[in-house]
């Protein structure tokens, strides 16, 4: 298989999502604040000149003059707070960086009675020489050799109850599996009700307490896929929402930080042996087709491709969208890390024990055992999967990749800025599905 090894933007886009903002801000009258890299890829050489142009649109009156901002380098060390004059409607922001990394720009505007606007602006500099923060482990595939080991000593013990689908050419069962520690895997499984043998995808999930949708997997099933999607917690996957949200509020409230003083009782530990649970159970099926498993998730759900494509081998492929779980130990060369920043929650606990055990659950050190083709798309102005500390992680991988930046990204996925991204996803699973390598990406 081959596809590009080179970092790419959506910056062929770029221009037309900057009308589609300034039409919006036009159709809804309210006054907006707009800001887009002057060098629309978003991508920037080490000592390079990063221009920022600053738009204030829909205010006739002429009544904004200034804007305060600061500059962020990595989400996290300051390099500007000030301000700027806007001259009809206007201003320009500038900065560099001497060293690989991301600057983050922070907008504010004042308009009076606490009506404060504020927008985003990213960049990264060179995004290929961006490094971790520190080691992984001198014991971490041990630790997860061990661990699975401990999940092999549990029979997966697979129980399927068959469901209706809603679609005459698609099988549909729930699934339960056997974890580690007496816990278990919930999810759904589609297949085509015709065939013998078919690719498979495994879906992981973002973060969040919620019930699975049957049209996750019905969808990619009437594709040809043989597809499994799990919940990241040991919960049923259709109960009515105020279960869910009892639990989210109660025993799984910050579930990101239950057991995190020790690598042996971390929430991240069941999940992850999950994901592997998930995967080898997809392997182990009659009706795969011995060559093509791939792992796919947005957010949380990248952070655990991340993990199954690093430990579990069968893995053929890797497609993830705003993967979180990255560098979590950014701080020590002052970057923020993302969700769920380990680091948040030491307040109540031992910091050093906490921060101990981060690494054994960073995306980053996974990358690092990650072989397959990966296809990864990152935002610029993510604020809870910062691109910093996802690059670190893509540098890291081994396979060929394929990472895509978004200038305008945020981790909310507005669906006109995120079209590009989640037309290339298509295009890696549609060819992965057909057994044919990735076309190149258009530039």
């Amino acid at each position: 298989m081959t596809c590009s090894r080179f970092f790419r933007s959506g910056c062929a886009f770029a221009a037309l999502l900057f009308l589609l903002s300034l039409q919006s801000a036009l159709c809804d009258k309210s006054p907006q604040v707009v800001v887009t890299p002057q060098k629309t890829s978003g991508i920037y050489a080490i000592g390079e000149k990063v221009v920022w142009n600053v738009k204030v649109l829909n205010d006739p009156s002429g009544s904004v003059t200034n804007a305060t901002y600061k500059v962020l380098r990595g989400g996290a060390t300051s390099l500007a707070d000030s301000s700027v004059s806007i001259v009809n409607g206007e201003a320009t922001i500038e900065s560099s960086l001497d060293t690989p990394g991301t600057l983050l720009l922070m907008v504010w505007v004042d308009l009076g009675d606490k009506n404060i606007l504020r927008a985003l602006g990213g960049a990264v500099i060179a995004p290929d020489k961006i490094a971790v923060s520190s080691p992984a482990p001198e014991d971490f595939d041990s630790f997860w050799k061990a661990k699975i080991a401990e999940l092999n000593a549990v029979p997966a013990n697979p129980s399927l109850e068959k469901g209706d689908s809603g679609s005459p050419n698609v099988d549909y069962w729930k699934v339960t599996l056997d974890n580690v520690r007496g816990t278990h895997v919930y999810g759904q499984l589609a297949r085509p009700t015709s065939g013998e043998k078919f690719p498979a995808l495994l879906i992981v999930q973002w973060a969040g307490i919620y019930p699975l949708q049957k049209s996750w997997v019905v969808g990619m099933a009437a594709k040809g896929w043989l597809v499994l999607n799990i919940s990241a917690h040991d919960l049923p996957i259709d109960q009515p929402v105020d279960f869910y949200n009892q639990k989210s509020s109660g025993e799984l409230r910050d579930y990101t930080a239950i057991g995190n003083e020790d690598r042996e009782t971390s929430y991240f530990l069941r999940m992850f042996l999950g994901d592997y649970r998930a995967a080898d159970y997809l392997a182990s099926r009659p009706d795969w087709d011995d060559k093509t498993l791939v792992v796919t998730g947005t957010s949380q759900g990248g952070l655990q491709s991340f993990v199954t494509a690093g430990l579990y081998p069968k893995v053929s492929a890797m497609v993830v969208n705003l993967p979180a779980g990255c560098d979590q130990t950014g701080s020590l060369v002052g970057r923020k890390p993302g969700w769920p920043n380990w680091e948040e929650h030491t307040r109540d606990r031992d910091a050093e024990k906490v921060m101990h055990t981060a690494p054994y659950f960073d995306a980053v050190n996974f990358a690092a055992r990650v072989k397959c083709p990966a296809f990864v798309a990152l935002g610029l102005i993510d604020q809870t999967a910062r691109p910093e500390g996802i690059l670190a992680a893509t540098n890291q991988l081994k396979g060929p990749k394929e990472v895509m930046i978004v200038p305008l990204g945020e981790h909310k996925e507005n669906p006109a800025i995120f079209k590009p991204v989640y037309a290339r996803m298509d295009e890696w699973k549609n060819a992965l599905l057909r057994g044919e390598s990735v076309p190149p990406a258009a530039k």
